[in-house]
């Protein structure tokens, strides 16, 4: 008789735990809380153009990631980014260079989320979305899950949680589990810091005439630093912008998105085009003729828990994965990172 493996979250990093298990003697089911997958790695489509407004690409950072992506997985539609990053710093000043120059930048032209999708595709994982994991409960040998609207999803042999740090702490503060472990974990998982951003999307009916592909904040200050953290041109990845138009991903720094987070979208589209317009110095990018923003309240973990902190899990069959398990704000430590724990699962239920 198979095992049974829940993993909470359809992400990046639930999407490479199930991949990793698709060959194991175990039945997977994943439950996630939104309408898609691929979680921060996300798409939308609007006017004729596609857009990444979380994680802007996958890098190949990772041997093991970049095989799956390009080897493993069906290459159909995958494509790099090959225009360079630049930098500016705290007062503004853009320079030239690119500290990513040797690592590909890849994305798929229908968009990021394709990653979690082909993941999937290659699994018998069975994935429920719109189903929110309020209850873990946990007896001698199993997981019970249960969903906010109090439905039981059945019993499992083993679980994975792939939510940011403070919302994977959360469901185990509620977890229906008495056992120290159970707090230690909680508190170790609780004090991975999370970085806010609110993401903006600016439309342009013309075409930059600039040689970069993104601009990044690499400023030191210890004051306030820019309100700008990132400014990409979604026009440079094949199959995304309509020729001649113009698509500005604009990640705002966090404290001017913990500012902003609670303001109208119309303020927060506003201040945000006119500090990109004074960025690139160009009164034109004032004035875009179509948005959209993105709150992201976990956007980003600033490390990750202490070493070891983690470890006792596994005695009770519990598992984690995210880029806040590596420690490693980068879409393919995620993937790395779920790789890791579907093989961690594997073994440990073989």
């Amino acid at each position: 008789m198979s095992s049974t493996v829940a993993v909470v979250g359809a992400g990046a990093a639930g999407a490479a735990a199930a991949y990793a298990l698709r060959d194991a003697p175990v039945d997977v089911t994943v439950f996630e809380k939104s309408g898609g997958v691929c979680g921060r790695a996300a798409t939308r489509r609007a006017s004729g153009c596609t857009y990444e407004y979380g994680a802007n690409y996958l890098k190949s950072d990772d041997d093991r990631v970049s095989e799956l992506v390009t080897e493993e997985l069906s290459t159909d539609g995958l494509v790099d980014v090959t225009e360079p990053v630049w930098t500016f710093d705290d007062d503004g000043e853009i320079a030239e260079g690119d500290g990513d120059a040797a690592d590909h930048k890849w994305t798929y032209e229908s968009g990021l989320t394709q990653l979690a999708k082909r993941l999937f595709a290659a699994t018998d994982a069975s994935v429920h979305r719109h189903t929110r994991v309020e209850t873990l409960e946990r007896d001698d040998e199993t997981w019970r899950v249960v969903d906010d609207e109090g439905d039981d999803r059945g019993t499992f042999d083993a679980l994975v949680l792939t939510p940011p740090a403070p919302q994977t702490a959360d469901l185990l503060g509620q977890a229906a589990w008495e056992h120290g472990d159970c707090r230690d974990l909680r508190k170790s998982i609780a004090q991975v810091p999370f970085r806010t951003i609110i993401s903006v999307v600016l439309h342009y009916p013309f075409e930059l005439d600039v040689p970069y592909y993104a601009l990044v904040n690499e400023g030191k200050s210890e004051g306030e630093g820019h309100d700008v953290g990132w400014v990409a041109r979604e026009e440079c990845k094949p199959g995304h912008v309509p020729d001649g138009e113009s698509l500005l991903l604009v990640q705002m720094a966090p404290d001017w998105s913990a500012e902003y987070y609670h303001q109208p979208a119309p303020s927060i589209v506003d201040a945000a085009s006119e500090k990109t317009a004074a960025l690139l110095d160009d009164e034109r990018l004032g004035t875009p003729d179509w948005t959209d923003h993105q709150h992201w309240r976990y956007a980003l973990p600033n490390g990750g828990p202490a070493v070891g902190a983690l470890d006792d899990a596994t005695d009770h069959d519990l598992f984690f994965a995210g880029d806040w398990v590596a420690g490693d704000a980068r879409l393919h430590a995620a993937v790395r990172s779920g790789l890791e724990t579907g093989d961690a699962v594997a073994e440990r239920l073989g």
